[in-house]
């Protein structure tokens, strides 16, 4: 059981209109996000996934992680995906000083800006994806993060993929109240693939049935 809904409901993303919680559109699109990769043992097998969809995502990515498996991240850039910030050591900012979790950032985003000058990828865009580990982040923080040019992306759908629950009720999860435009989470995390692993298939065969794509944010 968790407080947490799966869709965030209206007031809450009032609270916090700088935030990106969904996209306005009249397209049947939907932006699917991974988080806390990039791992071996699940981050390409989604790749590959998106792939047989024509399927654009973003992945928020733990730069300790990318130091750890640069040639995954490639993978990510080499199929167009969009790369988001996770922090350095995925920190939780209701706990963490802000200098400190400014420096968690920004040094994630010059090893993000390192691989993608080393793909030699120049048609990539300079936007700065950001998204708080645990959707945790103290108010000055997201001040100092907007005022250096970052997007402050939180979601409209949780999976809850990485919870103690059924892959069944994970994919119920995913599809119950997504609509176009919805921001949908997911974790390509080792914690999180038994579930992804089953719900992720057939959230993208439910979606594309129904004519709708799946873009990456920029």
């Amino acid at each position: 059981m968790t407080l947490i809904p799966i869709k965030t409901p209206r007031f809450v993303k009032r609270m916090f209109p700088n935030y990106v919680w969904d996209i306005a559109t009249t397209h049947k699109v939907i932006y699917l996000t991974f988080d806390d990769g990039p791992t071996p043992e699940i981050t390409n097998w989604t790749l590959n996934l998106l792939k047989q969809y024509q399927a654009k995502a973003t992945f928020f990515c733990i730069g300790n992680n990318i130091e750890k498996h640069p040639e995954i991240f490639q993978d990510i850039l080499k199929d167009g995906h969009a790369i988001g910030n996770h922090t350095q050591n995925h920190v939780k900012g209701w706990k963490t000083n802000t200098d400190l979790y400014i420096n968690e950032t920004t040094q994630t985003q010059s090893i993000i800006n390192a691989e993608i000058a080393k793909a030699n990828d120049y048609k990539r865009t300079k936007s700065y994806l950001f998204r708080p580990p645990f959707g945790k982040i103290k108010n000055k923080q997201g001040k100092a993060l907007i005022a250096l040019g970052y997007k402050i992306i939180m979601w409209d759908i949780l999976a809850f993929d990485w919870k103690d629950t059924s892959p069944e009720t994970c994919y119920k999860n995913a599809i119950s109240k997504t609509s176009q435009g919805s921001i949908v989470v997911f974790h390509d995390s080792v914690k999180a693939a038994k579930n992804m692993q089953y719900a992720l298939p057939r959230v993208l065969e439910h979606f594309s049935k129904k004519g709708y794509s799946f873009k990456a944010l920029n």
